[in-house]
């Protein structure tokens, strides 16, 4: 029971990181495109940009998954 601990927190320590880069990297791409994304998604409801902010958030959890399993 005790060699699975550490893989349990080194399991949670490595998901608390890649939530707080994803949302980074969301707070990121907010600021590099013109007008709010979350304005235009909840408010407006655009599907293009929802579309958009969608497949950029699953790029860059691709990505941090990579990195992250090496």
């Amino acid at each position: 029971m005790a060699p699975s601990m550490p893989v349990l927190l080194n399991s949670l320590l490595y998901s608390g990181v890649g939530i707080v880069v994803l949302i980074l990297g969301f707070i990121i791409l907010d600021l590099l495109t013109p007008g709010k994304l979350w304005e235009q998604i909840n408010e407006k409801q655009n599907m293009a940009v929802a579309t958009f902010a969608g497949l950029g958030a699953l790029s860059l959890s691709i990505i941090i998954a990579a990195a992250i399993h090496g």
